[in-house]
């Protein structure tokens, strides 16, 4: 049986706050076995459920809809935000090549682009490039200083 988008968003929720089924389903109100059918996507919590996870920090925004509220963030979270939309075009393509570079080896490798450089015989490079490239570019050959 494949589970819900709302089951899976809501045992992620349930998960990101480090409740228990048993725990989680008893602030909303119902007993684990209901919390569970809620997870699966076998039936759906009533309003006073939602109502009751939303005070112990549940983003039902997220839950219900799939996307996340902006109060659902945390403080650092909300200051980087703020941040990044007042900043320019170059700025944001800054940001997000640092949270690219700072991101798990198994992440950052998913989403690396081909690069290419090259030159004379021996001069080409393919692949995944990591590190950086020392000194004056000149067309497509890398020029050592004298």
């Amino acid at each position: 049986m494949e589970i819900s988008p709302f089951g899976e968003r809501l045992k992620s929720e349930r998960k990101r706050l480090g409740f228990s089924q048993e725990a989680f389903a008893a602030v909303g109100g119902v007993r684990k076995q209901a919390q569970i059918s809620y997870e699966q996507g076998k039936t759906l919590p009533d309003i006073g459920f939602m109502a009751a996870v939303s005070k112990i920090g549940v983003d039902v925004s997220y839950v219900i809809f799939g996307v996340q509220a902006a109060d659902a963030l945390t403080a650092d979270e909300r200051q980087i935000l703020e941040g990044y939309r007042h900043l320019d075009i170059i700025g944001k393509a800054r940001v997000l090549g640092v949270i690219e570079g700072a991101a798990p080896a198994d992440a950052a490798r998913k989403n690396v682009t081909q690069v290419t450089a090259g030159g004379g015989i021996g001069q080409h490079i393919t692949g995944d490039i990591y590190g950086t490239l020392q000194g004056p570019v000149m067309g497509n050959k890398i020029v050592k200083k004298k």
